[in-house]
């Protein structure tokens, strides 16, 4: 398997050199060249299977024989292994007749980032074993990619990771659970700005060639592959254990950078049955508005109950935009500098059909999310995070084919969101047992202006 820059002018690497690289030298994000398809009798083949197994299945043809089959297998098995506390790892719900949750908070910071960020700092560990080479990471979150990310990442040999989130822009509980990590490889830093001020820096910094190769970076967000093909996996299982290949099914996906939703488009194009893919977003509504108008137009961050969905520039539709412009490097290439340069780029009316055909897009508002909790609980007895509360509403007003299952992600557990959680129904969700002292643990991070060269300057004496 072999990946290209959206952008078109990047050397093609395989799946080692893109896991390692994160985003592409041209600015650029890495695609497959091809998109693997599997039968009808393959995806029946996952039936009874385990998640490692289904993941092995999924993730074997995109890594190709970058990494031993026994060594991929071993990986897999340790990462849905003990890191997750349900035996199913992903575990399904159902919320009403036709109404399923997809529960993707279930490992060790509570959060769907964990699915793909266990896995992707054991890919670190194998690329780098025995070689002396040694990685710098730079992220940056607008909550839950954090804290995964860190624990991912955590003591790691050959790794040290440098996490941006927006100060003050974050919830209690997200922050500190990157805060409260006390490693020599770990530094947090709070940006003054908003989490699309964060994603910039990050951005910068990759497009300055010679700071990327002086501290050998590389990256966890979304922008890196392999965050998104571990996340296609969870589509399989689901799908799978709601009748696929036999029945169609539908997902409601909280989307902020694309990346989650962005995986889902991806089991579709590899065969999974999936009907509608819904776009569920706060008042950042961008993707909504792109769906309604074909204008992708940023127009400010709004905060909201939901923080880890605050953005504007949405990284990983630059992904589809490759799609809809026929893989088109030097097309895309010319939107992303309209929109670096208006804030903006519009569709042509041909690619916004292929664009509705595949999604549907529902904006919910902080109001609208509040009640959503408060009708869950009294209904059924469940806590959902605001993220996921956004979800299921936007599945609800969307997906209106009760013969089709609508799978709605849940992303992340309520306690993270205590304060929402408190508003709706006036009970804040305890934290799990491995983090009850959370709020005691002394916090561990560095305030920084919304500036590249400040931070480039303690990346570089760290």
């Amino acid at each position: 398997m072999k990946y290209t820059s959206t952008r078109g002018k990047a050397e093609t690497l395989d799946f080692k050199g893109v896991t390692l690289t994160g985003l592409a030298r041209d600015g650029g994000l890495y695609v497959p060249e091809t998109i693997p398809v599997f039968t009808e009798e393959d995806i029946k083949g996952m039936h009874g299977q385990s998640y490692a197994d289904v993941a092995y299945t999924v993730i074997k043809p995109f890594v190709g024989d970058c990494v031993s089959d026994t060594d991929l297998k071993s990986m897999l098995t340790e990462t849905y292994g003990s890191s997750f506390r349900h035996a199913a790892v992903a575990p399904l719900i159902q919320m009403g007749d036709n109404d399923w949750l997809l529960e993707l908070f279930q490992g060790p910071t509570l959060a769907f980032k964990d699915f793909a960020l266990q896995l992707l700092g054991r890919f670190f560990d194998y690329f780098t074993a025995g070689s002396g080479e040694k990685i710098t990471i730079l992220g940056a979150t607008s909550g839950d990619t954090g804290s995964a990310a860190i624990e991912a990442c955590r003591g790691r040999e050959n790794v040290r990771i440098f996490m941006l989130h927006p100060k003050g822009r974050v919830s209690d509980v997200q922050r500190r659970q990157m805060t409260t990590i006390n490693e020599d490889n770990v530094t947090n830093i709070a940006i003054e700005g908003t989490f699309d001020d964060c994603q910039a820096l990050v951005k910068a910094c990759f497009n300055d060639l010679e700071f990327r190769d002086t501290v050998n970076l590389t990256a966890v967000n979304s922008i890196n592959w392999a965050r998104v093909m571990a996340q296609i996996v969870y589509y399989f299982t689901s799908a799978v254990s709601l009748g696929a290949p036999d029945r169609l099914v539908s997902f409601s996906v909280p989307t902020g950078n694309f990346g989650d939703i962005f995986a889902g488009y991806i089991a579709k194009q590899m065969g999974l049955p999936i009907d509608k893919l819904v776009i569920a977003t706060n008042s950042n509504d961008i993707l909504a508005r792109t769906l309604e108008t074909g204008s992708y137009t940023q127009n400010g961050v709004n905060v909201t109950l939901s923080p880890s969905m605050d953005i504007q520039i949405s990284s990983n539709f630059e992904r589809l935009v490759f799609d809809l412009v026929g893989r088109s490097g030097n097309d895309v290439s010319d939107y992303m500098k309209e929109l670096q340069k208006t804030g903006g780029f519009s569709l042509t009316e041909e690619q916004l059909e292929v664009l509705r055909s595949l999604f549907d897009a529902r904006k919910v508002d902080d109001v609208e999310t509040l009640q959503t909790i408060r009708d869950v609980y009294t209904q059924n007895s469940y806590i959902l995070d605001p993220h996921t509360a956004i979800g299921l509403r936007a599945a609800q007003e969307c997906l209106k084919d009760t013969a089709v299952p609508r799978i709605t992600l849940a992303t992340a557990h309520p306690t993270k969101f205590g304060n929402a959680c408190m508003d709706a129904i006036n009970v804040s969700p305890d934290l799990p047992p491995h983090m009850s002292d959370l709020f005691d643990r002394k916090e561990h991070y560095i305030a920084l202006e919304n500036d590249m060269d400040l931070l480039q300057r303690l990346i570089n004496v760290a």
